[in-house]
């Protein structure tokens, strides 16, 4: 699940009875503990509640109702599937958009901290906060942060009249250090979050801003410009052959709220029209600009990768934290594979553009064509450097937070958390120049590479 907002319990299939499990699989009602993720699930008579756990906590977390045979649909619209697997004590939850499994093994009942009052007051919720960054966060090391310093240096301010805003103030100040765009600490309508200095947010104005420049520029003498997937999605001829595709994110294309299934469907009705039968076998090369994506779904661009390949591959292994006391334990790396599309593919050079503000699921997908047969480019700047799928954790005093879990390795185990993807060719990713100047040297780049390839796709 990306990041989730808590709410009410409600029906997504409203005045629906809930069907019955089937009957020649072992029932999924009880308590589950999930490998990883701090998470402890009770899932009985059609109800899936979640409880967020940690060494000094257990707080309900997210709901949903079951809406058909083994899956639960959250208020939000996501989309769950839980299954037993090879028996009644093991068994697997999968939320609709995101990439691989999670395991879950049966327990008896539910910890006492779960069925217990939960500790009040600002030190409870620091505890709280702390711990759950303490069991789940994997990159301290990496970034140089001692966690438990970070808690002797706070901890010492809070106390039992410690106010809502200084208990958020305290709370930014301690994850301002990470400068993790995966990482959030919200109350109520505030959020706060950076993203990787040097590096911009991938906002709605600046995305606004930037198509407006790529149109009048780069786009000025190009066919068949046309938008799809709610303006999320440009696709336009070049005059010598070429084709180009913006894509702004990875979710958003059918409006706010609309489930997978709906934004996989409209994923597929534009790329149906982009990479047409015709098109795919007269392309001479392939632009796809991910310079302003601000993610969304990993399985929507695994999906459009299986359209860019005729042969199937391994596009990353997603592992997560799995020991709340030992930071190098991991659950185990669970493969992601493209495998070809049916109907048209294209197969031919791409030249993708990347920067700081392709963000998250704009990254898994640039990670997923890394080894994709035939010639691929990277120009730009490296990615932002943030692609797990991100927890939504509650606190006692009704704040919130968001931070990642998980590592997506490339064949050879290697991550690209903080520091991003790196490009294979450098260029200016809209600097205040490149617009001044009305350049896009990143374009131009990947146009002259893609000449150079020549020949049509095979």
């Amino acid at each position: 699940m990306r990041i989730v907002t808590a709410t009410a319990v409600a029906l997504a299939l409203a005045g629906q009875a809930a069907p019955a499990a089937t009957a020649h699989q072992p029932t999924i009602d009880g308590i589950w503990r999930m490998d990883g993720y701090g998470t402890v699930l009770s899932i009985r008579n059609g109800t899936f509640q979640e409880y967020q756990t940690t060494a000094v906590s257990c707080l309900q977390g997210d709901s949903a109702q079951r809406t058909g045979p083994s899956t639960y649909t959250m208020a939000d619209g996501t989309v769950l599937t839980v299954r037993t697997q090879g028996g009644r004590d093991r068994g697997s939850l999968r939320a609709d958009g995101s990439v691989g499994d999670r395991n879950l093994r049966r327990i008896p009942e539910l910890p006492d901290a779960c069925t217990s009052p939960a500790p009040k007051g600002p030190l409870a919720a620091f505890d709280v906060f702390w711990q759950s960054f303490e069991e789940n966060y994997p990159f301290f090391s990496a970034k140089g942060i001692d966690w438990h310093a970070v808690r002797d240096q706070y901890r010492p301010l809070v106390h039992a009249g410690t106010t809502r805003d200084e208990l958020y103030a305290v709370f930014s100040e301690m994850v301002k250090p990470l400068h993790d765009a995966h990482v959030a600490v919200q109350d109520g309508d505030r959020v706060f979050a950076q993203v990787r200095p040097g590096t911009v947010l991938p906002t709605g104005e600046l995305d606004t801003k930037v198509k407006k420049f790529i149109v009048a520029r780069d786009l000025k003498n190009a066919r068949n410009l046309q938008d799809f997937a709610h303006g999320r999605i440009t696709y336009a001829d070049l005059p010598g052959g070429q084709g180009y595709v913006r894509i702004s994110g990875f979710g958003g294309y059918v409006g706010d709220g609309a489930p997978y299934a709906a934004q996989l469907a409209e994923l597929d009705r534009a790329l149906d029209t982009v990479l047409s039968q015709e098109r795919t076998q007269r392309l001479k090369g392939l632009i796809i600009d991910l310079r302003i994506n601000g993610g969304g779904s990993d399985a929507l661009g695994i999906h459009l990768a299986e359209r860019l390949t005729d042969a199937s591959y391994l596009a990353y292994s997603k592992r997560a934290r799995n020991d709340p006391a030992d930071p190098t334990r991991h659950t185990r790396p669970q493969p992601a594979y493209v495998t070809p599309a049916q109907g048209p593919r294209y197969t031919g050079p791409v030249a993708v553009l990347t920067g700081g503000s392709t963000v998250s699921a704009g990254e898994t997908f640039t990670q997923a064509l890394m080894d994709r047969p035939g010639k691929t480019v990277r120009i730009g700047q490296p990615t932002q450097g943030v692609f797990s799928d991100v927890m939504s954790r509650k606190f006692p005093n009704g704040m919130s937070a968001w931070l990642p879990n998980e590592e997506f390795l490339t064949r050879s185990g290697r991550t690209f958390d903080g520091t991003g993807i790196p490009p294979h060719l450098k260029e200016p990713v809209f600097t205040k120049e490149e617009f001044d100047n009305e350049r896009d040297s990143a374009f131009d780049r990947a146009l002259n590479v893609l000449r150079t390839y020549g020949g049509a796709a095979g």
